[in-house]
């Protein structure tokens, strides 16, 4: 029985909730777990079927359970999951010596998990940006599938910012299609004043994935540096991170770089 719940959750998960009630629809007109092999075309073309297969066997090891207590089973794992998207999950990130303590994950594996994860919108937020070549091919990659990719770097002291180094040239040769944006200068603090800086580091995807990060988009961060982020999937904040960000362009405080 345990097994059996283990992969119902699991699919829960896995498929989307239209597909999970397709599904549930089938498995519940069965006549006994013998005939679950008459339910497999209902799991589409691009099911694991490995998973499939999971669930035959362990429903067969559990056979006391109905096809209506499998097919209610699939419906609320399926509706526990939408919940958790709706409420979003919170996961910890770290480049650097490991503790042994807490599972982390590595900050490029997650960063790239972000970019591929995209499918309509982009956004990634650097102080500086050289040396990534793996995440400058994942980001033309997304580019390629249709990604709106908006990138905001902090400008060349040839551009009024404070590094000599120019990461929006360094982008523009990576991802030649990506819209570069800059703080404005006039938005950056009263004359007279040490003006700001573009710290903040982030890439956001869809409204939908959020990685804060300490991590620059530099070769060091991404794979010697000491950096801590957290990877936001579902709920509020990546929505409202990207609204935010959106709407700074749409005020002009955020301004288009123009590469000559």
């Amino acid at each position: 029985m345990d097994e059996l719940l283990a992969v119902v959750a699991e699919l829960g998960l896995e498929l989307h909730p239209d597909r999970v009630r397709v599904v549930a629809s089938k498995i519940e007109g069965l006549g006994s777990v013998e005939q679950f092999t008459l339910a497999r075309p209902a799991f589409g073309p691009n099911a694991d079927k490995v998973l499939i297969a999971k669930l035959g066997h362990a429903w067969h090891g559990a056979d006391s359970m109905s096809p209506r207590d499998v097919a209610t089973a699939l419906r609320g794992a399926s509706a526990t999951a939408v919940e958790q998207q709706r409420r979003g999950s919170v996961e910890l990130t770290w480049t650097g010596p490991s503790s042994g303590q807490v599972p982390v994950r590595h900050t490029e594996q997650v960063l790239m998990e972000v970019i591929n994860a995209a499918q309509r919108r982009l956004f990634i937020v650097s102080f500086v940006a050289y040396q990534v070549n793996s995440i400058g091919k994942a980001l033309t990659e997304a580019v390629a599938r249709g990604v709106q990719l908006d990138v905001l770097l902090e400008s060349s002291t040839a551009h009024g910012g404070k590094i000599d180094h120019d990461s929006a040239e360094a982008m523009r040769k990576l991802v030649p299609s990506a819209r570069l944006f800059a703080w404005s200068a006039h938005e950056k603090g009263a004359a007279g004043q040490y003006p700001g800086v573009v710290h903040a580091k982030c890439a956001v995807a869809d409204g939908r994935v959020a990685f804060i990060t300490s991590a620059n988009l530099t070769s060091a961060a991404m794979e010697r540096n000491m950096e801590l982020g957290i990877l936001v999937t579902g709920g509020n904040l990546p929505d409202e991170l990207h609204n935010h960000l959106e709407a700074l362009i749409a005020t002009k405080v955020l301004q288009a770089v123009e590469i000559a």
